[in-house]
């Protein structure tokens, strides 16, 4: 998995442009799962765009400058707002012609809408104050940046992301208070937190689970959506 010096931009070997869909995640552990044949495969180029709206801003850019997509999702974590949505439900939103909604519901995907927030929404109650106030199922940071941008390019474009800590969920960390100026993880900042306070570390531990297993739900729904795409040139399992 190759990555610029930044921790951003594509994973693999840029594929030759135009390429058909271009996947966009904020972090690599969200892709923790992804087959490497997507990577592989000519007509799909991953790219990672780092946290927040800034980032993504200008990784989409650069990333539709350089492989000149057909189509794009925006993939990753969502908080839960809608208190009816469990953990573990992968949830899209797409625009009409992006052509994804048919095989993202064969496979389980609930049609809802994502709030773009500018911080992480660490407790039950932030959560639920957004979803009285937006109406919206899920919260995220980046999706709606990505997708405003692909509009100026007349780009079609879907988001699909997975329920990491539902509505009724507080995390285990105020992560906003370990957040860099330029939208990243002080990784001093996590082990002074964990280390000033060890009670944590189980909660924390019980979180890394949660997460890894959203990645690997999430990760299975858009390896089948590919293979259905005929994109991986393989069959679904």
């Amino acid at each position: 998995m190759a990555l610029h010096n930044t921790g951003y931009g594509p994973v693999g070997r840029l594929a030759k442009p135009p390429v058909e869909v271009l996947i966009c995640f904020a972090v690599k552990e969200e892709m923790k799962f992804f087959p490497s044949e997507a990577w592989k495969a000519g007509g799909v180029q991953v790219w990672v765009t780092g946290i927040g709206r800034r980032n993504a801003a200008q990784n989409i850019r650069d990333a539709i400058a350089r492989v000149q997509p057909e189509r794009v999702i925006t993939a990753g974590f969502a908080g839960g707002l809608n208190p009816s949505l469990r953990f573990g439900a992968v949830l899209y939103e797409q625009d009409f012609d992006a052509g994804f909604a048919r095989e993202l519901e064969d496979l389980g995907a609930i049609a809802a809408r994502f709030h773009c927030h500018r911080r992480v929404a660490t407790t039950a109650s932030e959560k639920s104050a957004l979803w009285q106030e937006t109406g919206a199922d899920a919260v995220e940071m980046e999706s709606s940046v990505i997708r405003t941008i692909c509009r100026e390019f007349k780009i079609p474009s879907a988001t699909v992301r997975v329920i990491s800590d539902d509505a009724r969920q507080d995390l285990p960390l105020d992560f906003n208070a370990l957040m860099t100026a330029d939208d990243r993880i002080n990784y001093l900042k996590l082990m002074w937190a964990v280390m000033s306070r060890p009670s944590r570390i189980p909660k924390l531990l019980q979180f890394q689970r949660q997460t890894l297993d959203a990645a690997r739900r999430l990760d299975a729904v858009l390896e089948d959506l590919l293979i259905l795409e005929d994109l991986l040139g393989v069959e679904r399992r």
